[in-house]
């Protein structure tokens, strides 16, 4: 993730932070001091916070290294002021080891929630839970109950909390993987409206999370829906066959007039028929706008996009452009060049797909049963 700085690694995944969460650092000082506490207290708050992200790097380690069982890699870790997100390659799609991985984090927070109260008991008494406040009092009180608060939220049943996980799992035991997470998004969705609507009379903070829950729920749904298309299909399928190819001798200004030839906008790189980079047509304006003209291709091209093999499977390749930012990807028979595989035609060819699919499920739909 962008403007995060890397913390270290435990069991090789990446621990990042996001620079947003000093904003929370500085927020807890400042609450603390305004309100008289003094900077012992705010250090006290400062390191409550800290506590709390420590334990949410543990729930979604629980929820990594559970994946790692099933041969599922986890790229990273990043912590952010609403909590943490870890990066799996993918879920599961088989529903048992996706309930897993989905319980395994809330499970880590239950075992560090029952070590805390067991400390708490032994050391300090249960009367510590009567007056419990979140400024002053208990430290691992405070802890414990957020653990508790931690395994509660993620719970709920909605996308993309741990809650919305366990619901597609368990209707995906009974129903199509599709329709599963259709449903556990529209039930997600509807916690979201429901945190909406109780935001004004509880807390503001529930405006953001409803936000958070109904895009995290749609992106989802949509995610389910792409790869159920891509799926099983080769590249070869979707990519484009007639494209123009550029070296990396050649001027800016004389791409540009590529450009407006015709709509292609990406082109392979090629030097003695050799695939050297690919050359972004919104990369070659800006370079233009920025005072470019006397620019060459191999200034502006990306040199790192992977090439596929026309055999390679479609679902994998969109994945690694969408992650690796590369709007297209030269493909290839015997390491000859052959084709073009770009999100744009990806996305068209996935509409197709769509409007085919709706059109043979009308087609078996009884007369009786369709609009006059």
């Amino acid at each position: 993730m962008k403007w995060s700085w890397k913390l270290g690694e435990v069991a090789g995944i990446g621990i990042f932070i996001h620079w947003t969460f000093l904003i929370l650092i500085v927020w807890i000082v400042v609450a603390h001091i305004s309100e008289g506490k003094g900077t012992a207290a705010a250090a006290e708050g400062v390191a409550l916070v800290l506590a709390v992200f420590g334990c949410i790097v543990a729930h979604e380690l629980g929820h990594s290294l559970t994946a790692r069982r099933f041969g599922i890699r986890t790229r990273d870790i990043t912590l952010l002021p609403i909590g943490g997100v870890a990066r799996l390659e993918r879920m599961p799609e088989d529903p048992t080891q996706e309930l897993l991985v989905a319980l395994a984090g809330p499970a880590v927070n239950v075992v560090i929630a029952a070590a805390l109260f067991g400390a708490v008991a032994f050391w300090i008494g249960l009367s510590v839970f009567y007056n419990l406040t979140m400024v002053g009092g208990s430290f691992l009180a405070k802890l414990m109950v957020i653990n508790v608060f931690l395994v509660a939220f993620n719970l709920l049943p909605a996308f993309p909390m741990d809650g919305g996980r366990v619901l597609r799992a368990l209707l995906a035991m009974r129903l199509d993987y599709v329709k599963a997470t259709r449903i556990a998004a529209s039930v997600g969705q509807g916690v979201a409206v429901l945190f909406g609507i109780a935001a004004p009379f509880v807390n503001w903070f529930l405006l953001l999370i409803a936000a958070f829950v109904f895009l995290g729920a749609q992106q989802e749904s949509q995610m389910v829906q792409v790869s159920s298309l891509l799926r099983g299909v080769p590249v070869r399928e979707a990519m484009i066959r007639r494209f123009r190819t550029l070296s990396q001798h050649d001027p800016l200004p004389w791409v540009v007039t590529e450009l407006l030839a015709g709509d292609q906008q990406d082109f392979p790189v090629l030097e003695q028929d050799r695939i050297v980079g690919i050359l972004a047509g919104k990369d070659v304006l800006a370079a233009i706008a920025q005072g470019g003209q006397d620019g060459r291709v191999a200034d502006v091209m990306q040199r790192d996009c992977p090439v596929v093999e026309e055999t390679d499977m479609l679902e994998p390749a969109f994945r690694r452009m969408r992650e690796r930012a590369c709007r297209a990807l030269p493909v290839v028979r015997d390491g000859q060049l052959i084709g073009m595989v770009t999100l744009e035609n990806v996305s068209q060819w996935m509409m197709l797909q769509s409007a085919l699919r709706r059109g043979r499920a009308a087609a078996t739909v009884p007369n009786a049963f369709r609009g006059r």
